[in-house]
């Protein structure tokens, strides 16, 4: 992942820990921790150190489980500009979002994932015990304001946005693609036709993050 500091996660674990209230008769009330970033900032490395950090305290939610499977995908003609924000199921993310926030007692809420190697997403991977004050999640369009992608910052209790220049994270994201199957080519005509454009999209919300990490 991108450099960080040891002092700076630090201090971003502890931040995450301050989201979750004292201990107290009951169990406490969950929070939702939101880390969003252009494709290859980071955000899935960090968020799952953080989660490591925590020490049982949290529970890691992607976006990216909502993905539109590649038939459907296909179906709509929209596979070619897959990672775009209508190639997933927002509607769904964000009913995933409230009942993650306000679960029914005792109730373990299922996530999706998403499987890199299959480039699919797969339901109910995710278990989110009773127990888990925090979830952590992640994703391109946290902090997007257009059409349902507006309702997602409201359900979020904070939301980081991971800050990495282009110069790094470009050549970072070519490397991802190509280990995960594309031919370096394919790889780097993907970055330059989709991700970018998709992270000039997601670099508009960045001032609406409550907190901004340099990713160095």
């Amino acid at each position: 992942m991108p450099c960080m500091d040891v002092q700076q996660f630090d201090r971003l674990v502890a931040r995450a820990r301050g989201l979750v209230g004292p201990p107290g008769d009951g169990p406490p009330a969950r929070r939702v921790l939101g880390l969003a970033g252009p494709p290859g900032a980071g955000k899935s490395t960090l968020a799952a150190r953080l989660v490591d950090g925590l020490d049982g305290l949290a529970v890691l939610v992607p976006m990216d489980g909502f993905h539109l499977a590649r038939a459907e995908l296909e179906r709509l003609g929209r596979a070619a500009r897959k990672g775009a924000p209508d190639t997933f199921d927002t509607a769904g993310y964000l009913a995933l979002l409230a009942r993650l926030r306000a679960p029914a007692p005792g109730t373990t809420v299922y996530a999706p994932a998403f499987d890199r190697t299959l480039e699919e997403p797969v339901a109910g991977a995710v278990p989110v015990g009773p127990e888990v004050p925090l979830v952590v999640t992640e994703g391109n369009y946290l902090l997007h304001d257009e059409g349902d992608w507006a309702g997602v910052l409201p359900l979020l209790d904070e939301a980081w946005y991971l800050d990495l220049d282009a110069r790094h994270r470009v050549p970072r994201l070519v490397d991802r693609h190509v280990r995960f199957g594309k031919d370096r080519a394919h790889a780097e005509r993907w970055v330059h036709d989709s991700d970018e454009p998709n992270a000039r999209l997601i670099a508009r919300g960045r001032d609406r993050a409550h907190l901004v990490v340099p990713m160095t």
